[in-house]
């Protein structure tokens, strides 16, 4: 979590420098949440009128996620953060609580704050909501550079009591979590490619019970990963998958994972236009998450076995880059048509999506930043479902509700999947039509899922990369996804 610290506390730290307290409103009666009498006596002595009764004079309301910064008294500063009806939800507190972080980490002088959120919570749900959504709200990119810069926010506390730790130890590790995905989404490509990437997953999970396998392009060569070595071979950064295994005694549920990483993607020799290659060292978002959720799962101790594959590859254009229309055979022997080569990650995809099959897991459970026409339905800050099973589905979207994570499910229909017939192949890897390419891609890796398998597709293009920030969402990488799949084991594990 960078240098960042989340604790519980039953009253206020001395060290705090910054109080964030809540507006709640019931008609016309608006009330504040959270406040402290030390913070009271301090605000009284500064200016002869207490939190409340200065916030509301100074414009605050109780509309959810509005922040209002209240002058320093003394050594203690208050943020006012409006939380909409008493009867906040958790995805509404996380939100709120989010925003007014993010608040606090932009101010000019934010630099190791000490920052307590009292917002009188009693119920571990709404607490787990809270510290997430603070912590989450505090993240700032990490730069590039010499010199040591410092965290706005070194220190949040929770007014709480002692028997909500265990609700508290759950965030910590989706944050935790979270906060990796966002790092290694953040991070520029020629720091970042398969190779140093593999090598950081190894490094993200040795303090767990995580056995960690790397196919390097040798052993992917002897394997018959023809997708990932397709993809990967116009790259001087060969390509790589990587196997995390977390299997806990007592563990009556498998569930696999699969993430995309594509740590750039030129587009290949279908090469993208230059605006549109900007970012796109955020395609390795699926992978990121993956990673960082399986390292959450094992931290909290979850009787659930998990096997997580991470496709690692550098899409580049060269002598040795594959070609439209190649025909390609893949790691369970089934040969694919290519229709671009800007439609790369679905060949990883489904190598990896087939070496997990073989696991003979109970779900498998893929990610990735997989089509713009996702985007074009489901806008920015929705991701897309697709699957084999409803009960698969109805487990991850049960989960997105628990985490707060907004998922759309789309249909995978007859008529698509009719669209990836091939005249020299098995099938194509993409459709000669216009129109559905999220569910083009989305049939197209069903048919590596074996008969039998539950399986969901999480296409996380947009969500994955934001452009503004939000509630306790930053600008740039997100780590979306990750709550999803820790709450979709936890449930897995009863």
């Amino acid at each position: 979590m960078h240098d960042l610290t989340l604790e519980l506390d039953k009253s206020l730290p001395k060290d705090t420098d910054v109080v964030v307290v809540g507006l709640t409103s019931t008609g016309s009666v608006t009330s504040l949440v959270g406040g402290l009498p030390e913070l009271d006596k301090a605000y009284v002595g500064a200016y002869k009128v207490g939190v409340g009764d200065l916030a509301l004079a100074a414009g605050a309301a109780a509309e959810l996620e509005q922040v209002t910064v209240l002058p320093a008294a003394g050594s203690l500063r208050a943020v006012v953060v409006g939380l909409g009806e008493p009867d906040v939800s958790p995805t509404e507190l996380r939100r709120a609580v989010g925003a007014a972080l993010r608040t606090v980490a932009g101010l000019p002088d934010a630099e190791g704050l000490a920052v307590t959120v009292s917002l009188e919570l009693a119920d571990p749900e709404l607490l787990q909501a809270a510290a997430e959504g603070a912590a989450l709200g505090a993240y700032r990119v990490r730069k590039v550079t010499a010199d040591a810069t410092a965290e706005p926010v070194a220190k949040l506390t929770i007014i709480a009591g002692s028997s909500m730790k265990d609700a508290l130890s759950r965030a910590r590790a989706n944050v935790r979590a979270v906060y990796q995905a966002r790092d290694w989404s953040n991070t520029p490509p020629n720091l970042l490619y398969p190779e140093t990437f593999a090598e950081a997953a190894r490094a993200f999970v040795k303090e767990e019970r995580i056995a960690v396998e790397i196919l390097d392009e040798r052993a992917l060569e002897k394997g018959g990963y023809g997708g990932i070595l397709a993809v990967g071979g116009g790259s001087t950064r060969k390509p790589r998958l990587v196997r995390l295994s977390y299997a806990p005694r007592g563990a009556k549920f498998h569930l696999a994972l699969v993430g995309k990483g594509i740590t750039f993607d030129s587009g290949g020799l279908d090469i993208k236009p230059p605006a549109s290659m900007l970012g796109m060292q955020m395609d390795m978002s699926g992978a990121a998450i993956v990673i960082a959720t399986i390292r959450a799962i094992a931290e909290l101790g979850l009787k659930v076995q998990v096997t997580a594959y991470a496709a690692m590859a550098e899409n580049m254009p060269s002598g040795s880059a594959y070609r439209p229309c190649d025909v390609l055979t893949m790691f369970d022997g089934q040969t694919v048509e290519n229709y671009n080569t800007d439609a790369e990650g679905r060949l990883v995809m489904a190598d990896a999506i087939a070496r997990a099959a073989t696991d003979k897991p109970d779900l498998i459970v893929d990610v990735a930043t997989l089509t713009g026409a996702c985007m074009v339905a489901l806008g920015t800050r929705v991701a897309g479902l697709m699957s084999n099973d409803e009960e698969a589905a109805d487990r991850v979207l049960d989960a997105a509700e628990t985490a707060g994570e907004e998922f759309w499910q789309l249909p995978i229909t007859d008529d698509i999947r009719k669209q990836l017939k091939s005249d020299i192949a098995d099938f194509r890897s993409g459709s000669t039509k216009r129109y559905g390419g999220a569910l083009v891609a989305g049939a197209f890796l069903e048919k590596f899922v074996p008969e039998g398998i539950q399986w969901a597709h999480l296409d996380v293009a947009g969500p994955a990369d934001s452009d503004e920030a939000h509630g306790y969402t930053p600008k740039g990488g997100t780590g979306v996804a990750v709550r999803t799949l820790v709450a979709l084991a936890q449930q897995a594990a009863g």
